[in-house]
């Protein structure tokens, strides 16, 4: 079952990558920021697969932080967006 965890770890990273490109080709800003806020969650669940993986519950603390902070910065990009200070 471990390395099913493992699996999906790498998994979620490569889909990490293509959202990579997308990030830098993104014809527009806001195209741009759902490609780094898609990125981040990629990122996110993947040290969750992989903090199960090993089992090591200190990167729980790691991947859940940032998470959270994604949101938010989605939020103020989104803002910033609406009222064309961008």
């Amino acid at each position: 079952m471990s390395s099913l965890y493992l699996v999906v770890a790498l998994a979620e990273m490569a889909i990490a990558a293509l959202l990579t490109v997308r990030l830098g080709l993104g014809p527009t800003t806001s195209d741009r920021i759902v490609a780094l806020n898609a990125l981040t969650t990629q990122a996110m669940l993947a040290l969750l697969f992989f903090a199960a993986y090993a089992d090591r519950t200190s990167y729980l603390d790691a991947a859940l932080w940032p998470a959270s902070f994604d949101y938010l910065g989605t939020i103020v990009w989104a803002r910033y967006l609406e009222r064309g200070l961008l």
